[in-house]
């Protein structure tokens, strides 16, 4: 045989080996990378895990029941119910907040004859937080500033006291009465803190209908109740949702003693060290207070919290 010709087959026999030794070598890789696949997916599929919520019996607000055996009214419910159970670290600091301030909240409402569901107002109004809507709204209970002087709350550049939790709580309180004198129930007193008594009276007037739960309304206040449903019913049946709360976890109330406060010209820095704590404490306790300083030229009188005992002071500072 030629040495041309042995040549060539020698060529040639390598290039179909390294041909098949990269085809198998890639067919492997294949394997290994579809393995890699298969028990990837084989681990979601056992750890990660959703299932839609069981219908309730019954869901109610204030003794008065969201008629769920209606398809739509079920739905509306159900993506609430559903939204709020699933965004796990928003709900879950609801609990630990309520922990904290429905012991300031609850209280008023009773003294006021307001049912307690009211509290979970509170919570989809706020999240229990001191914040401001991109309305203005302000504070635990949302209040804007027009309405929140007409029930007699102080806002100005040096005191809001939309952010005083007791007295926007009996604010609150003082609305929600007049609400239900006008509309004749809770539901209907609770859509109006959304959309205001006069505008629902308009829509109960255009409608014919004095039922939350037949009216026709935008999407915000449409949705609006059954948040506070959603809301109520996981605070109430925590483990069967899922949530597993060591007491431990959640914040702790402030044992708090109150102090007269009516002088002019006080400076807040210099206040908070005469009396035994710092500015961030006073601030924290008294977030109303929105200035360095409180003018009060006509010595109005007001009255800050402080902490009770030097136990409570140590919660704030860090050693």
């Amino acid at each position: 045989m030629k040495k041309k010709t042995v040549f060539a087959i020698v060529i040639l026999t390598s290039i179909i080996l390294t041909f098949g030794i990269s085809k198998i070598y890639k067919q492997n890789s294949d394997i290994i990378h579809n393995t890699e696949d298969y028990n990837h997916q084989k681990d979601f599929n056992l750890h990660f895990r959703s299932y839609t919520l069981v219908k309730p019996d019954s869901v109610c607000f204030a003794s008065e029941c969201a008629p769920i055996y209606a398809e739509d009214i079920w739905e509306r419910y159900d993506k609430e119910i559903h939204k709020n159970v699933y965004w796990q670290s928003n709900t879950m600091f609801y609990f630990k907040r309520a922990n904290k301030y429905f012991p300031i909240i609850e209280p008023i409402l009773l003294k006021n004859n307001i049912p307690n569901d009211f509290k979970y107002l509170a919570v989809i109004e706020s999240g229990l937080e001191n914040v401001v809507s991109p309305s203005g709204a302000a504070g635990f209970w949302q209040f804007m500033k027009g309405t929140a002087k007409d029930y007699k709350l102080e806002v100005n550049s040096e005191v809001d006291e939309r952010y005083n939790l007791e007295k926007s709580t009996q604010a609150a309180c003082e609305y929600l009465n007049k609400a239900y004198d006008k509309f004749g129930n809770w539901t209907m007193a609770a859509a109006s803190y959304n959309v205001g008594m006069y505008g629902l009276d308009d829509k109960t007037t255009e409608q014919m209908t004095n039922n939350y739960y037949n009216l026709y309304l935008n999407d915000e206040t449409s949705r609006y109740i059954f948040r506070i449903l959603a809301v109520k019913e996981i605070f109430e049946n925590k483990k069967k949702y899922g949530f597993h709360i060591r007491e431990k976890d959640l914040y702790k109330p402030i044992q708090m003693k109150k102090v007269e406060l009516k002088q002019s010209n006080v400076n807040l820095s210099e206040l908070s060290n005469s009396l035994g704590i710092n500015y961030k404490i006073l601030k924290q306790l008294n977030p109303w207070l929105r200035s360095q300083t409180l003018i009060n030229k006509n010595q109005k009188k007001y009255i800050i919290n402080i902490p009770f005992s030097t136990n409570d002071i140590n919660i704030f500072n860090n050693y």
